[in-house]
């Protein structure tokens, strides 16, 4: 039998405020025993489970992992803004003329994330 991916970990100074950004972002839930304050946070959303657990060291370097994202609902412009206006930062913008391309930003602490295409924007070109 091989593993599965249980749930991806990430560190954070405050893991239950990271665990609501990331909520927001994946139209997901926290657990029902998640507070303020808490050492863990977990995210359950349809397509993934996040933990998000305490860390006092500050992060310095870029990720060596990340996630990519790809809207469902909404073009990835749309996308784009929605998390902006959640709390996201922009770090760099690849997105090219002819729609090809993607958006790196960061979380509330900085963790680097990509948005990509919807499946409906790739399909048509």
């Amino acid at each position: 039998m091989t593993s599965l991916i249980r749930h991806v970990t990430i560190d954070s100074a405050d893991p239950y405020d990271l665990a609501r950004f990331w909520a927001e972002v994946l139209n997901g839930s926290l657990a029902e025993d998640d507070f303020p304050g808490d050492p863990e946070a977990v995210v359950t959303s349809a397509t993934a489970t996040l933990l998000f657990v305490r860390v006092d060291d500050r992060k310095s370097v870029k990720n060596r992992v990340h996630v990519d994202l790809q809207p469902q609902d909404l073009t990835r412009d749309e996308e784009v803004e929605r998390l902006l206006s959640l709390g996201a930062t922009l770090e760099s913008d690849h997105r090219r003329p002819d729609g090809t391309g993607w958006v790196t930003l960061h979380d509330p602490e900085g963790n680097e994330f990509c948005v990509e295409r919807s499946a409906a924007e790739r399909a048509n070109g």
